[in-house]
């Protein structure tokens, strides 16, 4: 003889939970309907709880904080600031030069062996001009590599002179520069940014150089025309912001 099938407990209680289901769908019924009557007779205001606005100021504000773009906002103004006091210095990538390294038969006293900026790349520097302007400064110390594409980056940048600086070549082909430019442009900006007796201390500087000097000095690897806001603290170049310009 085959045993007897096995019925879950559930399975026997099936009928007295039934009934209790149907009496707990009455019973909502009869509430919605009551609910209903009641809210017939009141207006939105008194049926919606009032949030208070001390307490849906506090709520935007913590969904402000967890928002990462609100927070890069603030810190990028904090390092304008810092610029305009005359506490940072910009150091940035020249605009877009298609391309890597430079030519065999490069010389660093004629253009036409080097690899130069695109028009896009011209395009691209003149904006970041303009972005530099709104933030209130129109006129600074322009400093440069000798290459061409650097060269002519500052000077599209449209805000004053441009002063080459030979600290901020390329040593992309030659590594053996690297630790004594590095140096150099550090020790530059201590002096510019930290030494009390320094006669042009609150002067606006923009360094305009190569991606391998910019990742020396700071360890960030700048994109084509990307401006990294820089100080110094505890002795050592801190990077505040770096900002893009497409």
């Amino acid at each position: 003889m085959l045993p007897k099938p096995r019925i879950h407990e559930s399975r026997r209680a099936w009928p007295g939970r039934c009934r209790q289901h149907w009496l707990a769908a009455l019973t909502g019924l009869v509430s919605l309907v009551m609910w209903q009557t009641v809210a017939g007779t009141q207006t939105p205001e008194s049926i919606v709880p009032e949030i208070p606005a001390a307490q849906l100021a506090e709520t935007m504000t913590a969904r402000s904080s967890q928002d990462p773009s609100i927070e890069q906002n603030a810190a990028d103004a904090d390092a304008w600031e810092a610029f305009r006091q005359g506490k940072a210095v910009i150091v940035m990538r020249h605009a877009l030069a298609p391309g890597t390294g430079d030519p065999a038969d490069f010389d660093v006293t004629d253009c036409s062996t080097q690899r130069n900026l695109s028009e896009e790349g011209r395009r691209q520097a003149e904006r970041i001009g303009e972005r530099i302007r709104k933030q209130g400064i129109t006129d600074a110390i322009v400093l440069s590599s000798q290459w061409c594409r650097c060269l002519e980056t500052a000077r599209l940048l449209g805000l004053g002179e441009v002063e080459e600086m030979p600290a901020l070549n390329s040593f992309f082909q030659n590594r053996s520069r690297a630790s004594g430019q590095t140096r150099t442009l550090s020790e530059a900006l201590d002096q510019w940014l930290v030494e009390d007796d320094y006669e042009e201390q609150d002067v606006l500087r923009i360094l305009v150089t190569h991606q391998v000097n910019i990742t020396a000095l700071t360890r960030h690897w700048p994109r084509s025309g990307e401006m990294l806001i820089v100080t110094v603290e505890e002795g050592s170049p801190a990077l505040l912001a770096a900002i893009e310009t497409d």
